[in-house]
């Protein structure tokens, strides 16, 4: 099946008992056993299983081309648990501008029990560099990364991981399954905040792990999904199953919108840089022709006049609402430095877009309006 058939179908059944055409939302904590103490329903406890997280991981295997899939309650979750499966002492790689909120996870919170490298990613040696033999575990890869668009080529990574058996785990958050396909480019994982793109409306939190293959480490895995219980709860799933219906053809909205003004702002003259792999002006650009079949919804650009001049432009919108996240139907922005906080690497002059559904004249003549203030 193809990817929007997928989308609508297979997180989706229909109710044996009412014969409902959309599954409905399972609330209850607790199933009933047989007279012989099994569980003719399949399900326990919704802390180890619930109906509508099945569903949710059930679409998200097929999206990916995966073979199982843990969902979590945030993007964080997913990823935390994966660096929980790792013993202590192993060695992770990970992009030197990766998301900041689960950079300052592993800095923060894995610090005493993991060993930690950030490296530039765009460069083949650095991560080569970094490998330490028979300790180095993981290598961590988000790309386009956040907020710079900057992208990793992911065959390449793969290549040199395989070469000394360590785990390759792909952020494909802001590409997503239908732009780019991680397992397929030699990945073992991939995680996702689907509170983004696969929620799709800015209301619903979430995380998830796709796996290439079920083996020892997944089972861990998933033991602490269930364990630690950080699940989202069952109308959480239901709402991010209800938004991946839309996906593919939300995705192919979003990229159009973005390429259009990608390529306005990287001409116009009071602008100094767009950061979108979608340009050819790119560094990235070629390497993302071959691994992404779209570019996505997310670009981030600079003020040639400095910060005073991104916060300008970001006050003087109107369709664009200043707000953190990414991924829904309306546009937003934000000063991604002020949001990063004191360690932040970002250039003060950069304002980050999450480019909407909204028509594309409107968003462009809104643009237009704000740097005419400069």
């Amino acid at each position: 099946m193809k990817l929007d058939t997928i989308a609508i179908h297979a997180g989706n059944s229909t109710d044996a008992y009412s014969k409902a055409v959309i599954q409905p939302i399972t609330l209850s904590t607790t199933f009933e056993r047989s007279d012989d103490g099994s569980y003719p329903g399949g399900f326990t406890y919704t802390r180890a299983s619930n109906p509508n997280r099945q569903a949710l991981e059930n679409v998200l295997t097929q999206l990916e081309g995966g073979e199982d899939a843990c969902a979590f309650s945030s993007g964080n979750a997913a990823g935390a648990a994966l660096f929980q499966s790792l013993e202590p002492g192993s060695h992770v790689i990970a992009p030197g501008d990766m998301y900041h909120g689960l950079k300052a996870l592993i800095a923060e919170v894995f610090s005493n029990t993991l060993q930690i490298s950030f490296v530039d990613f765009t460069n083949i040696e650095a991560i080569k560099k970094a490998i330490i033999p028979y300790t180095t575990k993981l290598i961590w890869i988000e790309t386009p990364s956040n907020p710079l668009l900057k992208v990793s080529d992911i065959r390449a990574i793969c290549s040199v991981a395989k070469e000394t058996d360590i785990i390759v785990c792909c952020d494909n958050t802001f590409a997503s399954p239908v732009f780019q396909r991680p397992l397929e480019l030699g990945a073992d994982l991939v995680m996702y905040s689907t509170t983004k793109y696969f929620g799709g409306h800015s209301d619903v939190l979430g995380g998830g792990l796709i796996t290439k293959e079920s083996n020892a480490l997944w089972e861990k895995i998933r033991n602490i999904q269930t364990l630690s219980g950080s699940v989202p709860a069952p109308f959480d799933c239901y709402m991010t199953v209800r938004g991946i219906k839309t996906l593919p053809h939300r995705m192919r909205g979003h990229a159009f919108n973005a390429q259009r003004i990608a390529e306005y702002l990287h001409l116009h003259s009071k602008v100094e840089h767009v950061f979108y792999p979608g340009l050819p002006s790119h560094a990235g650009y070629e390497i993302a022709r071959s691994q992404m079949s779209a570019f996505g919804g997310m670009l981030s650009f600079t003020l040639k006049d400095g910060e005073t001049a991104a916060r300008k432009v970001a006050n003087s919108l109107k369709l664009f609402t200043q707000a953190t996240s990414l991924g829904g139907v309306e546009s937003l922005i934000e000063h991604r430095a002020s949001v990063e906080g004191p360690q932040t690497t970002t250039p003060f002059s950069l304002l980050r877009v999450s480019v909407g559904l909204e028509f594309i004249d409107d968003l462009i003549e809104d643009l237009e309006q704000a740097l005419n203030f400069l």
